[in-house]
């Protein structure tokens, strides 16, 4: 199965679909991995240690798919280790699993993972808080090819992404404090989005060009979709490979009614990434000591907010543009460096009442960031060295601290002025290091950090992640790790009739342990995963007695204590023994408590209070027959917590309900082309994800793509 011409590392794994990529969130810092199978389960655990081959679907093409799960190389620390060795949760979402999902969005996908909360504010991923095991919307990293997009404005806008579905390879996502990984932001984990097409180190053979011409070879799809609520869209992309050189353009544009009052909207996105990457030579050395990649991204979104930010106003509405770039390097050898150059820019329009300048405002946040890591290995293990620097700015109307008249600043697009402006630089330390024994992996890590929105004093944040493995079916892991987290400047400075920051807020503070054991035997894999994090100065926007009693409806901002606990399970069965046309079966569940240390009564909590208890997740895959396949979801989640309901002008404190979801993709694929239809909710059960916010019932969604 593998190409033994390759020279590889005893701690290199290569696979053979996917192409070598090092921009994926747990290879950002250099790891070599490439990929050529993983699961069809969705909610795998990528902690694995048996080296057996499980078959996947007897699909045309596909009969001699296999996965050795065991031989993935991640990394969930500052050192890349192989999967088996590894002592964290990091759970891998590929593009063929993808392709099966009834989904229209990326919000839409991570709904399918069981410690993940998306807490969606409208249809197709307009707006959605995405968190994980209990934590808020932004307590977690969003990468892109392993460059931090993470919006400092408000987490709301951080899942505004620059891509679509078809341009997603896969989706990693990694659990629990990983501010020794990541920075500060990691508070609760980390989900980095790998586009295809995305590598930043050598390949073993490019793509050849076309026999006889000087011209690159081109690869692309054109598809179209529609639906339900005015539903309609297109989509395109086009790549190309001329030598060590490659480039891929894609866009897509998509526009709905929507199907809860004022939820319209219109969606586009633009986006090209490109890499320099250089093949082997055998007998030079391995090839060119330096790789690359680029990318750029534009995204464009305008919609009707619905009660989004406040029940007692149902006709909000907001527009969001993005921008972002980076360049990216590896070099080859002893020690391998790998620096990356970002820049992310967003403008928010924002309307209380639509149509008016009642409770309007404009922001412009910039960020721009280098991180530069290099690791090595000798004969005491591998060691990784690293550094962050990250410099988040906004000026805007409402955030910030005031300007002078002489500084104010132009609205772009706009007539008005901004009036405000906020900045603060984070700069980080890394230092790991690893070893790796036969049945034992320590890992020990070490952050420090300084941002100068709070003071010029360097902190310390450890970590330490432990693996023993006594047969090459089974795997006891544990760690502990601390974490800090930065408020918002939403958190410190907005102000509405229905909302109140505090510029007094604390940074969040973590200790989180977590241990558990896989499990993984022919057609059969299994993972327990218990945690218990204890937070410090914890950030929500609540609602008191007080101000229920006297008729106030402000949310304010406030810190407090937490303890959270929870139990994560998950299991993979392979059908295809028992029958021809059911694949796979996968089942997930999460169960979370949380305890609240200070006397103060709350009637609602906007976010961290309103966490999921349970979350279970099952779903079906099967082949219907040549060419056809089906995907059935059932999505059920009981959620605590209040929101206030609105009902003739008054507000009264209302309970969420524990709902079910029923979702099916049927897809026809062949060699050119490739048709989908999606029924969601198919219960058609009205329900809320964040208060006040209704869903829609059922709703039907097709599409067709061509390939060339």
């Amino acid at each position: 199965m593998f190409k033994k011409a390759l020279k590889l590392k005893a701690d290199v794994v290569r696979w053979h679909q996917f192409s070598r990529r090092n921009d994926a969130v747990f290879r950002s810092l250099g790891r070599e991995i490439v990929i050529g199978t993983l699961s069809v389960a969705t909610l795998l655990v990528a902690t694995p240690h048996t080296a057996q081959a499980q078959t996947v679907a007897p699909q045309q093409g596909e009969r001699d798919r296999e996965v050795a799960l065991d031989e993935v190389t991640v990394t969930a620390g500052r050192v890349p280790l192989p999967m088996e060795q590894t002592a964290r949760i990091v759970s891998v979402m590929t593009r063929e699993q993808l392709k099966d999902c009834p989904a229209q969005s990326v919000n839409d996908l991570l709904k399918l993972c069981a410690s993940v909360d998306v807490r969606q504010r409208g249809s197709f991923g307009i707006q959605t808080d995405i968190s994980i095991n209990g934590g808020t919307h932004d307590q977690i990293v969003i990468l892109l090819n392993g460059v931090n997009i993470s919006s400092p404005h408000t987490g709301h806008l951080s899942a505004d992404l620059p891509i679509s579905i078809d341009d997603i390879e896969r989706i990693e996502i990694l659990e629990g404090a990983a501010s020794r990984v990541y920075g500060t932001s990691a508070f609760c984990g980390a989900i980095n989005i790998v586009t295809k097409g995305a590598q930043t180190r050598p390949s073993p053979q490019p793509l050849p060009v076309r026999e006889g011409s000087s011209h690159p070879r081109l690869k692309g799809t054109i598809g179209v979709n529609g639906g339900s609520f005015g539903t309609c869209g297109a989509d395109a992309s086009i790549g190309t490979q001329l030598l060590s050189f490659n480039s891929q353009l894609s866009a897509s544009y998509l526009q709905s009614d929507g199907g809860t009052p004022n939820s319209d909207f219109k969606k586009m996105h633009v986006y090209y990434q490109g890499n320099y990457s250089p093949p082997f030579r055998e007998g030079h050395g391995g090839g060119s000591l330096v790789a690359l990649q680029w990318q750029l991204g534009m995204s464009r979104m305008d919609y009707g907010a619905n009660t989004f930010y406040s029940g007692k106003y149902p006709n909000q509405y907001e527009e969001n543009r993005r921008y972002m770039g980076s360049v990216s390097a590896q070099t080859k050898g002893r020690i391998v460096i790998a620096p990356t150059l970002y820049f992310n820019r967003s403008l928010d329009h924002y309307q209380l009442v639509r149509g008016t300048a009642t409770g309007e405002n404009f922001h412009m946040t910039d960020v721009y960031g280098l991180t530069v890591n290099a690791r090595t290995n000798w004969a005491w293990g591998t060691s990784s060295v690293g550094a962050d620097f990250r410099n988040e700015g906004i000026l805007s109307t409402a955030l910030g601290r005031p300007l002078t008249p002489d500084l104010y600043v132009g609205i772009p697009g706009h007539d008005g002025q901004y009036t405000k402006k906020d900045n603060r630089t984070n700069i980080c330390y890394f230092l790991e290091h690893d070893v790796l024994l036969r049945r034992w992996t320590l890992s020990l890590g070490l952050m420090a950090n300084m941002n100068t929105g709070l003071d010029y004093r360097y902190r310390l944040y450890p970590g330490i992640d432990v693996s023993y493995r006594p047969s090459q079916s089974f795997k006891l892991f544990a760690s502990w790790n601390m974490a800090q987290r930065m408020p918002t400047f939403t958190d410190l400075y907005y102000k509405s009739p229905t909302q109140e920051g505090n510029t007094g807020l604390k940074p969040e503070r973590t200790n989180e342990f977590a241990m558990g054991t896989t499990l993984r035997l022919k057609g059969f894999s299994a993972n327990i995963r218990a945690f218990h994090r204890h937070e410090s100065s914890m950030i929500d926007w609540v609602m008191t007695p007080a101000d229920a009693a006297n008729g106030f409806t402000t949310y304010h901002a406030t810190n407090f204590r937490l303890d959270k606990m929870g139990v994560n399970l998950s299991s993979i069965i392979s059908l295809l023994p028992l029958n021809t046309h059911l694949s796979a079966l996968s089942l997930s569940y999460t169960y979370l408590h949380q305890k609240r240390y200070d006397n103060v009564d709350v009637v609602a909590s906007s976010y961290a209070l309103d966490y999921l208890r349970h979350k279970f997740v099952a779903r079906l895959e099967g082949q219907i027959c040549k060419g056809l396949k089906a995907a059935l979801t059932y999505r059920w989640q009981q959620r605590m917590g209040n929101y206030m309901k609105y009902v003739a002008g008054t507000s009264t404190a209302q309970p969420y309900a524990p709902y079910g979801l029923l979702d099916l993709r049927i897809t026809y694929t062949a060699p050119r082309f490739e048709v989908y239809c999606d029924a969601n909710n198919l219960t058609s059960y009205r329900y809320y994800d964040l208060g006040n916010v209704l869903q829609p019932g059922f709703w039907f969604m097709g599409g067709a793509k061509w390939k060339f």
